[in-house]
């Protein structure tokens, strides 16, 4: 008989610090928004499932921000706009509303809602139409209506349940009055509020098990020595001045703990490394400040081992026990394609059956069980539920109970498992590296995120040059005054790794912008706090403004053959060109199948050519299903399927897809070029269009690129070659 397969659950629960050191505010909503949806949400459903086990992993900088928001000392522009009467709104202030409340999953959270879809519709429903354009056609009722719905599409299943004012307010769906406002928001605080006791209740109940990352976020290896980075990526380019503090890695580590303990009574046993980043460095300095087990990804366990984690990947369902200079601390290290079905894939499933496939997949490893194993599930506690159905609650109740009822899998706390394994292989030593690819490249390497470690250690050795209190706290001192605390603060909240997260071509954010200008405010609070002048580079920005992935623009009109192959070196050479596997969101998939897209037009047709990361006829099946969808004004979609044809461009009017009357030429072989015909489109030169691709298999979504929101593409038209030439 199979020995039994202990399955631990880490949910991570993390958010940037968005507080503006120098203005006090919260510069963004996300804390507000997913505190009142997944961070009550998630604990909740444990509670209610019989036989659920899960620990979660908790941020210090996200609790100390759930509180301030708790207390009612948290203000942001979302909320502060949202209290206001729409009558006391000025069009600037009208506009942002336009622009930010429906920032929500459309599928889920926006559709669902009749009189939502309809204030979304009137909006312009993402049809590229300027909102200020839109700004005087919604009444101030309608800017009523949307603030409530904004705050309250965003509360979670189990929310709704806690506290039937939703539900209600669900139910009425329009005309809701200022008093309705104002209980919706009274009660998400009380909400809020009852968030870290919901936490503390469960752990003390042993329903859950509460671990912890270092307080800011920070990738404790390149704090220790940005050099790391070269262990996996040799030829990386590093920043100008090397950035070598353990002691900012140990303080980071010990606040963390600090604030733990007040605020659940005991001191964590376990971490979970800030995006699973560890290093040998890194690992004794947890288990000096006394955590007994930490957590990291597959890759970097294969890295690891001399052999990797072979073929039947038995030595990845196993503990290990970190041994080196004296330090110990069990190591888990979490299953890459398990936890990424999690985040990436059984959304877009029916509930049941992405539930059995799970199932399914861990039965299978019990299989091949031997000796008590287990399986770590690692990933976001957050973002990946509002692409679910129910906000991830039918999904997690059927895997919670499953899991109870299924022999051979049993659901544990990872202190749990460990107390039920006593079999830990010894590992002297780790592969420096994250969670991403088994190295730092997301946060160092790139000139922006390098530039930004520059002005991180240019700061730090100010700071340091000009107080002897700072001085004497960075070195792991005492807490000295209140301004050398907060020059601290300040430092390690630089250090936090959302900064670097959003720097380069990795990830992609409408907000990056607003990240880039967070980083610098600390530093410059640094200086301002020391009374020293603030260096001239930090009020520039250090992200640039094109979009990630963008490389350039068409230089020419291109009438390319769609032969489906790239045999002429000139026929895409003045295209457009943007790299799709840099336009990536919040989560950050571990594979992509689209490489670029090339795009540009002559007078009668809007050219596309997409590459996947390998020839495309060895990437697609028979039934795979590349869709098109463009919106110009109006929304369009063309199917196309492999081979050389055309294929009817739809056109969606009323929500329902027609067609247009106009077919689109294309061929799907080792690339996928398309071509679409101007005169349906109806662009002018000036406009924008905007192009999205998605992948299909069997009915099934496989992937969206770009992931999060549509590429603008500017429409130059004829005279694009009298403004610009190739050479």
């Amino acid at each position: 008989m199979a020995e039994p397969l202990y399955v631990s659950f880490l949910w991570h629960m993390h958010q940037p610090y968005y507080k503006d050191p120098v203005e006090g505010e919260y510069l963004l909503p996300w804390t507000y928004l997913h505190g009142i949806k997944d961070y009550y949400d998630m604990p909740a459903i444990v509670e209610a499932t019989e036989g659920a086990r899960a620990t979660f992993n908790l941020v210090p900088s996200l609790l100390e921000q759930l509180l301030e928001y708790a207390s009612g000392t948290a203000s942001d522009p979302f909320l502060t706009l949202a209290a206001r009467p729409p009558a006391d709104l000025d069009d600037e202030e009208r506009l942002f509303i336009l622009e930010n409340f429906f920032s929500a999953n459309r599928q889920r959270m926006i559709e669902p809602h009749p009189r939502y879809l309809e204030l979304y519709c009137l909006a312009g429903g993402g049809s590229g139409v300027p909102l200020k354009d839109r700004l005087h056609t919604l009444r101030p009722q309608d800017f009523l209506d949307l603030q409530v719905w904004f705050f309250l599409t965003w509360t979670g299943e189990m929310a709704r349940r806690r506290f039937p004012v939703f539900a209600e307010l669900i139910a009425k769906g329009k005309n809701y009055t200022e008093q309705d406002k104002a209980l919706l928001l009274a009660t998400q605080r009380t909400l809020l509020g009852e968030i870290v006791p919901l936490y503390r209740r469960l752990a003390e109940e042993g329903k859950v098990e509460l671990s912890v990352t270092p307080y800011f976020h920070p990738i404790l290896p390149l704090l220790c020595d940005t050099g790391a980075a070269r262990t996996a990526l040799p030829k990386i380019n590093l920043p100008m001045f090397p950035f070598r503090h353990p002691e900012d890695a140990r303080a980071q580590i010990s606040r963390a703990i600090a604030l733990f303990q007040e605020l659940f009574g005991v001191k964590p046993k376990g971490m979970w490394p800030s995006e699973g980043s560890v290093s040998d460095e890194a690992l004794c300095l947890m288990a000096e400040c006394g955590i007994g087990w930490a957590a990291s990804d597959e890759w970097v366990l294969a890295h690891s081992l001399a052999g990797g984690i072979g073929k039947e990947r038995d030595h990845l369902y196993r503990p290990y026990q970190f041994q080196r200079d004296g330090h110990e601390l069990a190591l888990f290290f979490r299953d890459h394609a398990l936890s990424d079905a999690i985040s990436f894939t059984y959304s877009q499933w029916e509930t049941q059956r992405a539930a059995a496939d799970f199932l399914g997949r861990l039965k299978e490893i019990l299989r091949h069980c031997h000796a008590p194993r287990v399986a770590s599930i690692i990933m976001d506690g957050e973002n990946a539920w509002e692409y679910f159905e129910g906000n991830g609650l039918p999904f997690l109740s059927r895997v919670y109970s499953a899991l109870s009822e299924t022999h051979g899998l049993v659901p544990a706390t990872f202190s749990e498992a460990l107390e039920r394994i006593p079999e830990r292989r010894p590992l002297h030593h780790i592969h420096p590296g994250s969670w991403i690819n088994a190295n730092y490249a997301i946060w160092i390497g790139h000139p922006e995120e390098n530039t930004a470690w520059d002005h991180l250690a240019r700061a730090r050795q100010a700071a340091v040059a000009a107080s002897p209190e700072v001085a004497r706290i960075l070195a792991g001192g005492d807490d000295g005054d209140e301004t050398a605390q907060l020059v601290c603060t300040s430092l390690y909240a630089a250090e936090g790794s959302d900064w670097f997260w959003w720097y380069g071509d990795d990830h992609f954010s409408h907000h990056a912008g607003t990240f880039d200008l967070l980083f610098r405010r600390h530093l410059m609070n640094v200086y301002r706090l020391l009374d020293l002048e603030v260096p001239r580079e930090l009020f520039a920005p250090i992200k640039k403004l094109l979009p990630a992935g963008f490389i350039r623009e068409p230089a020419a009109l291109i009438t390319p053959a769609l032969t489906g192959t790239v045999t002429d070196y000139f026929k895409w050479l003045a295209a457009g060109l943007y790299d799709l596997s840099k336009r990536s969101s919040t989560m950050h998939a571990g594979e992509s199948l689209l490489q670029s897209l090339y795009y540009g037009f002559d007078l009668e047709f809007f050219y596309f050519r997409i590459d996947g990361v390998q020839p495309l006829d060895r990437i697609l099946g028979a039934a795979d299903v590349f869709t098109l969808n463009l919106i110009a004004g109006l929304e369009f979609r063309a199917d196309l399927v492999g081979g050389a044809m055309s294929a009817e461009l739809l056109q969606k009017e009323d929500g329902v897809w027609r067609p247009s009357g106009a077919k689109v030429r294309y061929c799907v072989v080792r690339v996928a070029e398309v071509a679409v015909p101007l005169a349906v489109l109806g662009l002018a030169p000036g406009d924008r269009l905007f192009a999205q691709f998605t992948l299909s298999r069997a009915g099934e979504l496989l992937g969206r690129w770009p992931l999060d929101a549509p590429l603008l593409l500017d429409y130059a038209g004829p005279e694009l070659e009298a403004e610009t030439w190739l050479i």
